[in-house]
């Protein structure tokens, strides 16, 4: 079982029992500290992603001790200017144990487990959009590969009609988890899901 926490404007993946330095906290040393900014709860095949944060997920921890980094030197030079101003800094930080992990009431939501490829043999025909494992065959969809469509599903998204039901708040959190930059409304994914979720075919599914 593990998590990933953010703290201090960075993300760490943590599991119990590991040590982890992160940016300093105002806690003593020896008291117990809990992150409520859980992203992500992976416990076997169930993952639960947050959106932006797991409902009810907490990371517990034991603070170790405060300290500070390795110096790093920083020289600034300007050639012909009689210029150089060389300068120093240590990074304060604070070294915690993790004791639990807690997924909480709102956990489990979303199951991250791969669907089951179709065999070759198996493809469904042409005019068919549901493939066997009942999800539709979002590869129909432009811009849509074997590698994408897995990690929809890992979002929960299986259908064309689920697409097509994208609200702007929708999009806007499935742009920034998968890193899509606009790449939903730029291919016109809503109008192509419309289309195929009626039955019909598109000038890209025609291709396939």
């Amino acid at each position: 079982m593990y998590a990933v926490i953010a703290t201090g404007g960075k993300q760490y993946k943590v599991a119990e029992g590991d040590k982890l330095r992160i940016e300093k906290l105002p806690i003593e040393a020896g008291e117990a500290v809990e992150f409520d900014k859980v992203l992500l709860i992976a416990d076997g095949d169930k993952i639960s992603i947050g959106t932006p944060y797991v409902e009810g997920g907490k990371v517990s921890a034991k603070v170790s001790v405060h300290g500070r980094g390795k110096k790093i030197e920083i020289i600034k030079f300007k050639r012909r200017k009689h210029y150089r101003k060389r300068m120093g800094h240590r990074q304060d930080f604070t070294e915690v144990e993790i004791t639990g992990i807690s997924i909480g009431k709102g956990g489990a939501k979303k199951a991250a487990t791969k669907p089951a490829a179709p065999k070759a043999a198996e493809k469904p025909a042409k005019a068919e959009s549901k493939g066997s494992s009942g999800a539709d065959d979002l590869k129909k969809i432009s811009g849509v590969g074997p590698v994408l469509e897995e990690k929809l599903h890992a979002l929960g998204i299986t259908s064309f009609a689920q697409i097509a039901a994208f609200t702007p708040e929708q999009i806007a959190e499935i742009d920034e988890k998968l890193n899509f930059k606009g790449r939903i409304e730029r291919e016109d994914w809503i109008g192509q899901a419309k289309i195929l979720a009626e039955g019909g075919e598109t000038e890209f599914s025609k291709k396939k």
